[in-house]
């Protein structure tokens, strides 16, 4: 396995779960220094039409705590040219369940042309934030 020395993953982190506790670990493994970009509200309202439950800053604080997140910041883009620019990392880190979509395939050609990887983690089958949103057989009642 190759070893990075900066490595950058970006995501909501609203629900966190253990899918989001093990791709930051297995990110964490393949490199050095670890920055984890939590997406900001109006991020994540204008591309996921969804208002978070938790606000940015305390998501980016329970992340922060996490022992293989080095650094956290909070992202207001999409776009992995901008978070390049901003954070010169060696690799970004997704789920692998992310493999095959086109604006992820662009994206590694593109950051590959400057020497970054795009390094697909196996996604813990199962669970995900958006199924677990609709759960309410398991919500408990008072």
């Amino acid at each position: 396995m190759k070893k990075y020395k900066v490595g950058y993953t970006q995501g909501v982190y609203d629900m966190f779960h253990i899918g989001h506790l093990n791709l930051l670990n297995r990110a964490k493994e393949q490199c050095e220094y670890l920055i984890v970009g939590v997406n900001a509200d109006a991020l994540v309202q204008e591309y996921k039409h969804k208002t978070p439950i938790i606000r940015e800053t305390e998501r980016a604080e329970i992340v922060r705590n996490i022992k293989a997140v080095d650094e956290v910041v909070i992202a207001h883009t999409l776009d992995k040219q901008t978070a390049l620019d901003l954070y010169r990392f060696d690799a970004i880190f997704i789920g692998d369940d992310w493999k095959g979509n086109p604006r992820w395939e662009q994206t590694r050609i593109d950051l590959a042309k400057q020497g970054v990887d795009l390094v697909f983690l196996p996604h813990t089958a199962g669970v995900s934030s958006t199924e677990l949103r609709p759960m309410e057989e398991k919500k408990i009642e008072e």
